[in-house]
């Protein structure tokens, strides 16, 4: 029995394979179907580079924006450090600023951005770095003004410091100058006088030297100065016994005044003496005690404004038959 494959040739017809034609049929479906697959293939890959491209330019943008965002943040950092130092007259222009920066983190934030939000987002961040260059100019004008106010304080402290030593110079130069003014108003005594008194029965006085005799003494002198004001000034009379002690009596007004050159030292009395400048004074007191007088040396010592301006002596002798 043939089995080949060839027809055969005769009288008969020919027989068609249907074999082939599947063939065929199947052979352009497959070349269609990879035809088709590769231009869908191409397809998607032409359609995925321009979202993969798109992904990465909108990635670009928002990394663009973010990071000029982000100089914006480094510069206002540096600002608001600065500001701090300075007076708190920028309070309004920084809550302006945090809305701002407020939207444009709320933006950057977003997985995705529509190109709206991009360009109202790069339009803040433009707007932001105006606000900043303003405060900038703000705080640059009160750094200014401050180096002004602190020469200014400087210059001034070293003038308050040239005054202060001029006034003390000038208050030294009027204190000396007072002093010498207060010492030169010391009145000066001239004419002391140490007169001792008997009183007689008939009411006469009598000049004695006999310490039994005398009742008193009449002290009198003149004060004078060319440059002392009117006014009422106290002398102080200070009498010594021949014991050397100073003779006081608490009830007729002795008591202590302070001297310059001796301390304080006691008086016998006090004398008030309204005082004419120029003008010579008189001034006369008398000094009782009830225990009479001892007989040897008195001394009468004369202080005004703490000085000694006088000093006389009197000698009481021994009382005899005459």
């Amino acid at each position: 029995m043939d089995t080949s494959n060839y027809p055969e040739y005769g009288n008969s017809q020919p027989k068609k394979d249907s074999r082939n034609t599947i063939i065929g049929v199947f052979a352009v479906l497959l070349v269609g179907s990879l035809g088709y697959g590769i231009y869908n293939n191409s397809h998607h890959n032409n359609i995925e580079q321009t979202q993969q491209a798109q992904i990465t330019k909108t990635v670009d943008e928002k990394g663009t924006l973010q990071r000029n965002f982000d100089d914006a943040l480094v510069r206002l950092d540096s600002l608001t450090g600065s500001t701090n130092k300075l007076q708190s007259t920028l309070a309004d222009k920084d809550k302006e600023i945090a809305k701002t920066k407020t939207e444009i983190r709320r933006i950057l934030s977003k997985q995705n951005i529509s190109e709206a939000e991009k360009k109202k987002a790069q339009a803040l961040i433009v707007e932001l770095n105006q606000r900043i260059t303003n405060m900038e100019e703000e705080v640059a004008r009160l750094t200014q003004d401050n180096k002004n106010l602190n020469e200014d304080k400087t210059k001034l402290t070293v003038e308050k410091e040239q005054l202060t030593s001029d006034l003390s110079t000038t208050t030294a130069a009027k204190e000396a100058l007072d002093k010498k003014v207060d010492v030169a108003s010391t009145f000066n005594a001239s004419n002391i006088m140490i007169t001792p008194v008997q009183l007689k029965k008939n009411g006469e006085e009598k000049v004695t030297t006999k310490a039994k005799k005398v009742d008193e003494l009449k002290i009198s002198f003149d004060v004078s100065n060319r440059i002392a004001a009117n006014a009422q000034a106290d002398v102080y009379v200070c009498i010594t016994g021949p014991d050397g002690k100073l003779i006081s009596a608490p009830e007729n007004g002795s008591g202590t005044f302070t001297t310059r050159e001796e301390g304080d030292k006691a008086f016998t009395a006090k004398l008030p003496v309204e005082f004419e400048a120029g003008k010579v004074k008189p001034v006369q007191f008398v000094w009782k005690q009830a225990s009479g007088f001892e007989k040897g040396m008195y001394n009468i010592a004369i202080y005004h404004n703490g000085f000694k301006i006088g000093e006389a002596t009197k000698e009481l002798k021994k009382g005899g038959l005459f």
